[in-house]
């Protein structure tokens, strides 16, 4: 049987199949529908709705409502690793500023990423804290965090593992977190702005972020000044609905922008 014929009569391997999904949103000018997928490579939707949740989750297409996009050049998500050593002196300032807001005996919800991992470094040496539970989604945040035990108990959330954060999403991830009361969630995100807030680019990312922010009863934001100004298709939280903004390297007239509306932000200390 020829490859065409797989292709037409939907026996097409799942990484084959996926692969031409790509293909055809990569080259469709904009939203290519669930249905038109599926009558292309001759399966179901629900086939083709798993493939386009897989292929979100390694940032090879953003899944929408109704189908999937192509990723626009700039904007995608980018692995770990690579963010990992952009801005680290103010990545690094930013997680002791933010570490200095938690108090022993708190429950701390640490999100996934570079800055709120940064976090978990500055409160692993803060060696005055007792008593911490901290919780996260985030496989690397918890191995950071092992240091501290038993000073803190570290909870990781569950979930489906996403490589490219080393994060932990949906499915699954619901069981835990819904269970968890914290003092303070402490998150991260790919773009902050005034009339969208905190945002980010991935969609499955973004669900659990919304969902660790509604486990606690304050919301900290920790983001260095490239991330300011910017917004992205995942709104994670309003700027009405963060109480606090921890951050470095921004420019002055858009930390303003960020006061003026009612937030509190805090400059961190880069000496």
């Amino acid at each position: 049987m020829s490859d065409d014929d797989l292709f037409l009569d939907g026996a097409l391997p799942a990484p084959l199949r996926q692969d031409r999904i790509v293909a055809i949103v990569e080259g469709a000018p904009g939203l290519v529908r669930t249905a038109a997928l599926a009558a292309a490579l001759g399966t179901s939707e629900v086939t083709v709705r798993q493939d386009l949740a897989a292929l979100d989750l390694e940032a090879r297409i953003r899944r929408v409502h109704g189908g999937a996009v192509r990723l626009v050049a700039g904007s995608g998500e980018r692995p770990l690793e690579e963010t990992a050593v952009e801005h680290q002196v103010a990545k690094a300032a930013i997680g002791r500023a933010a570490a200095a807001l938690v108090r022993s005996g708190e429950c701390v919800v640490l999100d996934v990423g570079t800055t709120p991992a940064a976090v978990a470094s500055a409160l692993v040496a803060r060696t005055d804290l007792v008593d911490v539970t901290v919780v996260t989604n985030s496989l690397t945040t918890a191995l950071a965090l092992e240091p501290a035990v038993p000073r803190f108990t570290v909870i990781v959330t569950g979930g489906t593992l996403r490589p490219l954060q080393h994060s932990l999403v949906a499915p699954f991830n619901n069981t835990v977190v819904p269970m968890i009361a914290a003092d303070v969630v402490f998150l991260g995100g790919t773009g902050l702005d005034v009339d969208h807030g905190l945002t980010n680019v991935n969609l499955p990312e973004t669900e659990t972020k919304r969902m660790l922010a509604a486990t606690a009863r304050r919301t900290v934001v920790v983001a260095d000044g490239s991330k300011f100004g910017r917004a992205h298709l995942g709104v994670v939280r309003a700027l009405e609905d963060i109480d606090v903004v921890v951050t470095a390297e921004a420019s002055a007239d858009l930390v303003d922008a960020v006061r003026a509306a009612g937030v509190e932000v805090v400059v961190a200390d880069e000496r």
